[in-house]
């Protein structure tokens, strides 16, 4: 009798701390796929039907197509990333008396995101030297641009630089990414001169 007893508590005290250590689930927090970021070299863009050069990624890595000519933009091309699913649009025009409309027309560009975005920051640019002045976006959020940014001389050009994903915008799975497009889009507008 005693040894039943003793079984019985024993069970009864298994039975307790059993129901009272499982009343905290937790699931697991949502996972993302590891991305292999390729190491960093560069290369310069000089094509002389463009009146700029900067440093891009190596040829390995990021590859220039340039647009189909229309009447309006004969100097758009764009620097794909295949490996990384990204491309960054760029164009250009040459600046007559029409500053102020392209400078909006931008502007507007980048504040189209407004609504999927947690915030957009606004980082100058200022290199007096080379005479290259511009602005660089940050779209925080889920927005289909995480990245904008213009370059001008503020007399004759005006360059600007869009980077989208080809993927569903998500910004934590692609945190990294971003973060590896942004030092080549830095190093870009750091390299970037004017030729004419």
């Amino acid at each position: 009798m005693r040894r039943k007893k003793g079984i019985l508590a024993l069970a009864l005290l298994a039975s307790i701390t059993l129901l009272g250590s499982c009343d905290h689930y937790q699931p697991r927090p949502r996972g993302y796929f590891r991305i292999d970021l390729p190491k960093k070299s560069y290369t310069t863009f000089n094509n002389k039907k463009y009146p700029f050069t900067f440093e891009i990624a190596d040829s390995s890595l990021c590859l220039v197509v340039e647009k189909a000519e229309r009447a309006n933009d004969k100097y758009g091309f764009n620097i794909a990333y295949p490996q990384l699913h990204s491309t960054i649009y760029c164009d250009y025009k040459p600046v007559t008396d029409n500053f102020r409309d392209i400078s909006e027309d931008c502007r507007n560009f980048v504040y189209k995101h407004v609504a999927k975005a947690d915030a957009i920051t606004e980082q100058p640019y200022e290199d007096s030297e080379k005479k290259v002045y511009g602005i660089m976006y940050e779209i925080k959020g889920n927005a289909a641009s995480q990245i904008q940014f213009v370059l001008t001389d503020s007399s004759k050009h005006y360059f600007r630089g869009a980077l989208y994903f080809h993927a569903t915008p998500n910004a934590d799975s692609l945190a990294p990414v971003t973060d590896y497009m942004k030092e080549d889009i830095v190093h870009m507008i750091e390299t970037f001169n004017w030729t004419r």
